[in-house]
């Protein structure tokens, strides 16, 4: 084999190297910070506009929050290194799951499948504010 052959090969495996190195980094996400009450308010106001929220549930991690709006909830989760909103209807939401600390939000998507949100208690007690946040 020639040195030609070499210097090309290992031009070749650099390269790759590069390029492998390169994806890595790109796929690297940057940490989120944990949703507020304000952050979820303003992302559930520019994914829903014109819809009013009566209360708001920020997840205990901050990975994901759930308001009321009239009938409907609204749902946010922390998918990727983004957040996904939907809504489904509030009686569905009530009616969920909750098992130690999680309630489960089945959401009937094929992109989000399911919601998972860490609250301290679920359903919440008709009328009671005291638990606006449930951080």
């Amino acid at each position: 084999m020639s040195q030609a052959f070499f210097v090309q090969f290992a031009a070749s495996a650099a390269a790759i190297a590069v390029l492998v190195a390169l994806a890595a980094w790109a796929k690297i996400a940057k940490p989120m910070t944990p949703l507020t009450d304000a952050r979820a308010a303003s992302l559930l106001a520019e994914e829903f506009p014109g819809r009013p929220i009566d209360r708001i549930w920020v997840a205990v991690d901050g990975r994901g929050a759930l308001a009321k709006s009239g009938a409907a909830a609204l749902v946010l989760c922390e998918v990727g290194d983004g957040y996904v909103a939907r809504h489904i209807p509030w009686t569905q939401a009530v009616a969920s799951s909750f098992r130690d600390g999680v309630v489960r939000l089945d959401l009937s998507d094929v992109a989000a499948p399911v919601a998972r949100l860490a609250l301290q208690n679920w359903p919440p007690a008709p009328g009671s504010d005291h638990d606006r946040r449930a951080a």
